[in-house]
């Protein structure tokens, strides 16, 4: 009769283990759906990318991640598409808005010049006023633009203003 009584009471300890585990998976797992998730110098909060203004030291007003990293346009890209990949994109990584997750306009961004474009991945690569939206692997404390005028990967990188001009310097 005690080999009986402790079967069962081993039976019911596994079945309280199997139950804590799975609550605490399910905790885990809400826990991750409701926090923000980030792709390197950006979040993807509330299923959305957000695009802000912020002043960064000499460059002025410039469009910049939620987390206050400038973006930057690449002139070979001419409005049009996206010219920076592979080993390029190692330095400059495009702003990337993954299926099923939202672009929106934050403070001081005209949201009509806002939209994606698609890179030869298939991926979904934030545009503003045409120009893709790139990140710089120097900057590596937001409020920062030390990709600013830099010649890297074939070409210049300059920062954009909110209003859609490329800051070019001496113009």
């Amino acid at each position: 009769m005690s080999a009986r009584i402790a079967g069962s009471r081993g039976r019911l300890l596994l079945w309280i283990l199997l139950a804590a585990g799975i609550a605490a998976g399910v905790v885990v797992i809400v826990m991750a759906m409701s926090s923000p998730r980030t792709n390197g110098n950006y979040s993807i909060s509330n299923n959305t990318v957000t695009i802000s203004e912020s002043t960064l030291g000499a460059v002025g007003t410039v469009l910049v991640t939620d987390q206050g990293f400038a973006l930057y346009t690449f002139p070979p890209d001419e409005r049009r598409g996206v010219t920076c990949t592979g080993r390029c994109a190692l330095h400059w990584p495009p702003v990337i808005v993954p299926d099923g997750v939202a672009l929106a306009a934050g403070h001081g961004v005209d949201a009509a010049l806002l939209d994606t474009t698609s890179d030869g991945d298939g991926n979904h690569v934030v545009t503003y006023d045409g120009w893709p939206l790139y990140l710089y692997s120097g900057d590596v404390t937001s409020g920062t633009a030390t990709g600013q005028g830099q010649y890297l990967d074939g070409g210049y990188w300059y920062v954009i203003r909110p209003d859609g001009t490329v800051v070019v310097p001496g113009s």
